[in-house]
């Protein structure tokens, strides 16, 4: 006979969206941390060994698209089980590897479960949550990410000496299963099911489609894509490339290296769990205003600075700003597009935005190798012009309250 689900409550569906984003945010740290290893023992060059994480993030994309679609479909708890598991079978043959090329696969078949993670979560929080508190219940989950990376940061370092590469693939399954039993006999939220039935037959393409069903959708869609992609480019590129600057240009240690990366990540938290709570007591377009103008003046200034404490601290202060609009993606596209059609938005745009922005270490890359450092946070800074015209002519100038209407929603 089977059991009748449990009811998700507010607290649980937070539970499930933190966890499945901190797995996000620590497995792609792990990778980093032993890539060099998995180097020497599989015979991978510099090239192979990169490929490694991109196509991590091109499955990643790839798995959200295609599970925000299905979670529109057939609910949220069910594909976000279904990713769980798919992300904690491919993790595990990755343990097994005997090759570049099976590890390849393993690594992006993992990656596509891992992408639909923040896409169904944040569609699921809004669902659950009272839309007055939407911002930073959406801020919380953002700050799942970090979470992961501040775990994969302490721990890889001891384990991976101990139990290898292979182990450590072995220990990313742990979060996995116990992500999955805190959703697998969970219901769907109330909100989803009440109102998703009459449009949950829609196609694929039906349902991208609605991103672009009008002007203003399109404006908004366009809107929302250029921050996520910002947003991403700002962050990869500052994180891949600063701890090998402040060692290699400015001879910091690696113990100082790694303080600088904890000391950001904590700015980073900061700023998410700030912008949440701010953009539930003002107009969230401004935050995003303040933030982007922050990030602005602080990555511009930062090249120039020499000292070691000025460099923790408005490390720090960078963290806050750079990342801290990571906090507003989850609601803002939860307000304006209604559940048939709000995982596949949040997957869609934030995905394409991600994809966009995995070059970021590349560009970057390139202008540190034919002009300077300086140079390339200069043109770092330069993009996150392009944030404020984005959001000054392309973003709604309100926070909708879909709890009381969903039709507030651009898409009716």
């Amino acid at each position: 006979m089977n059991q009748p689900r449990k009811k998700l409550t507010p607290a649980k569906a937070m539970v499930a969206a933190i966890s499945g984003y901190a797995m996000d945010g620590f497995d792609l740290l792990i990778l980093g941390f032993m890539l060099s290893a998995i180097s020497a023992d599989l015979g991978l060059n510099t090239s192979q060994a990169g490929s490694l994480v991109t196509w991590t993030l091109i499955g990643s994309v790839i798995g959200g698209i295609v599970f925000g679609h299905l979670s529109d479909r057939f609910g949220r708890v069910r594909m976000l089980s279904l990713t769980i598991l798919m992300f904690a079978v491919f993790t595990g043959l990755c343990a097994i590897a005997q090759g570049y090329y099976d590890l390849l696969i393993y690594r992006a078949l993992a990656g596509m479960g891992l992408g639909g993670e923040f896409g169904i979560g944040m569609a699921m929080i809004a669902e659950v949550w009272p839309a007055a508190k939407r911002n930073r219940a959406s801020a919380f989950v953002g700050i799942g990410w970090q979470l992961g990376v501040l775990a994969a940061a302490f721990i890889t370092p001891f384990l991976l000496n101990i139990i290898g590469w292979r182990g450590m693939f072995l220990v990313g399954l742990f979060p996995a299963v116990a992500s999955y039993f805190i959703r697998h006999d969970t219901s769907e939220p109330e909100q989803f099911t009440r109102e998703h039935k009459a449009q949950s037959e829609l196609s694929f393409s039906a349902r991208l489609s609605l991103l672009v069903k009008d002007r203003q959708t399109a404006k908004i869609s366009l809107g929302i894509f250029i921050l996520c992609a910002v947003q991403n480019f700002g962050y990869y590129g500052l994180m891949i490339w600063m701890p090998s600057y402040l060692a290699n240009k400015l001879g910091f240690s690696l113990t100082a290296s790694g303080n600088w990366t904890a000391v950001t990540v904590i700015g980073m938290i900061i700023g998410i769990w700030l912008f949440g709570f701010l953009a539930d007591h003002f107009a969230r377009w401004k935050i995003f205003l303040i933030y982007q103008i922050g990030s602005f003046i602080m990555v511009a200034q930062y090249a120039q600075l020499q000292d070691p404490t000025a460099l923790l601290i408005c490390g720090a202060i960078m963290g806050l700003f750079v990342n801290g609009m990571i906090g507003g993606y989850g609601a803002l596209i939860s307000d304006n597009f209604p559940p048939h059609v709000r995982a596949t938005a949040q997957n869609v745009l934030f995905n394409l935005g991600r994809g966009v922005g995995g070059f970021g270490p590349l560009v970057i890359g390139f202008f540190v190798k034919e002009w300077s450092f300086y140079a390339a946070l200069c043109l770092l800074a330069s993009i996150y012009l392009l944030d404020i015209i984005a959001t000054l002519w392309l973003l709604p100038r309100h926070n909708t309250t879909p709890s009381e209407d969903d039709s507030l929603g651009v898409i009716g």
